[in-house]
């Protein structure tokens, strides 16, 4: 990458932040900026200004990225302050994502070029994980019920480090099938449990650490933040060059951080808000290199799975999974459509295209690229829409009312991945 390519994204950066809230207002986010001008500047117009990333730096920057999303998403699940919806989220990841997953891979196999198992496991597990910041206007809008808001934030902010190890072991599975890689699923599940064990000490002892340091007054409030972020960062590349599963490890050093950390697991918005910096780059690379790529092996039957990947192969488990919780239809319906697939999808198939040959991840990459397209679009521009026209009708049946004290969802996704929806009296003030 040049100095001319960083000068135009750093420009890019920059105009994101100073327009942002004025561009969300009209129901344009970060997605569909960046890759739109990931594509622009490559394939459009603008293309003689392109920038030219190279493999090895897209791989970093998606791994990077990604083991923040997993680090702040676990350090922030609050099962304390979750506890009387517990029931209903365990249902969502315990019963709904493998569903989901399961669905996914069995649909895969009517695409062109899916011919074993490994990849359509890749294709549906890939699919799988939600981002609710594609749906920013419908979570920071009133009229939807805390409680609808809190159960598709909590889900979405951990079926990503759920679905992880299963696509890690897809894109073995399917590099030892096309004899592209040395790497098989057994090995593939001996890195996932040796990065079970780095997490946790990496994670529970920088945790230990940074509240021993502030009760002690040796840390300076300005740089604790970073060392947080050090840590994060710490818990992937250790396990990593130990041969451990990365990804799997950043999840668990979360987990175990905010265990050990004390009051010290508040200073996680560093990460996230480092983790939303990075995600405006993810998503101009998905431009600049996955979605053209897509876009030329389009066929009727991409087009298809993209769809029923939002409706029924999303919506089915959701219903299953919620099944006998007096929820309401409505609301099960609601949970269901607002599954965006967004930045853990992206970066799955980052990794894929780099992982596997080309040929051999084509597939994938193009109807994980469509569905992703379709979400950004169709989520990002129903989201306020649908949650100021049907959340009042969400409220659950009589006995299934949420409980009081938990009547605020907690934002951490918005603010990482989507800054200018944290300002509701904004959105409120169009109404």
């Amino acid at each position: 990458m040049t100095v001319a390519d960083l000068a135009i994204i750093a420009g890019l950066v920059f105009a994101w932040g100073t327009l942002s809230a004025r561009l969300e207002r009209f129901d344009v986010t970060a997605p569909i900026v960046f890759t739109a001008a990931g594509v622009l500047l490559t394939h459009g117009l603008l293309a003689p200004l392109g920038i030219t990333p190279g493999s090895e730096v897209v791989k970093v920057l998606a791994e990077a990225t990604l083991a923040l999303v997993l680090f702040s998403d676990a350090s922030r699940v609050g099962l304390r302050q979750l506890r009387a919806d517990l029931g209903l989220c365990l249902r969502l990841l315990g019963i709904g994502l493998p569903l989901a997953i399961g669905l996914g891979t069995l649909a895969a196999f009517i695409l062109p070029g899916v011919n074993d198992i490994w990849l359509a496991l890749l294709i549906g597990a890939a699919l799988a994980p939600t981002d609710a910041a594609l749906g920013a206007g419908m979570m920071v809008n009133p009229a939807v019920p805390a409680r609808i808001r809190r159960l598709i934030n909590v889900e979405s902010g951990l079926n990503d480090g759920i679905a992880t190890p299963v696509v890690l072991v897809a894109i073995a599975g399917a590099a030892t099938a096309g004899h592209a890689a040395s790497t098989g699923p057994g090995k593939a599940v001996a890195e996932l449990a040796l990065g079970l064990l780095i997490g946790a000490a990496v994670g529970g002892g920088g945790g230990w650490l940074v509240k021993v340091a502030r009760g002690r007054g040796w840390a300076a409030e300005g740089f604790v933040g970073a060392a947080v972020l050090g840590l994060a960062l710490c818990s992937y590349a250790t396990s990593a060059a130990l041969h451990g599963n990365g990804f799997i490890a950043a999840f668990t050093g979360g987990l175990a951080f905010a265990a050990a950390a004390g009051s010290a697991a508040k200073l996680v918005p560093f990460v996230e808000e480092t983790g939303t910096m990075l995600s405006l780059l993810v998503w101009l690379m998905f431009g600049v290199v996955a979605v053209v790529l897509a876009l030329t092996g389009l066929t009727w039957q991409t087009v298809l799975y993209a769809v029923l990947s939002l409706t029924v192969i999303r919506m089915l488990p959701v219903a299953v999974a919620l099944a006998g919780a007096r929820l309401g239809r409505p609301a099960v319906l609601f949970i269901g459509w607002f599954g965006p697939r967004g930045l853990a999808s992206v970066v799955f198939a980052l990794l894929a295209l780099e992982d596997l040959a080309e040929p051999a991840a084509r597939p994938a990459i193009t109807v994980i690229a469509v569905t992703v397209l379709l979400s950004v679009l169709a989520h990002g521009l129903s989201a306020d829409p649908l949650a100021s026209r049907y959340g009042p009708r969400l409220t659950p049946p009589p006995g299934a009312a949420a409980p009081a004290g938990l009547a605020e969802v907690p934002e951490r996704r918005l603010i990482r991945r989507a800054p200018a929806a944290s300002r509701p009296t904004e959105r409120g003030s169009r109404r």
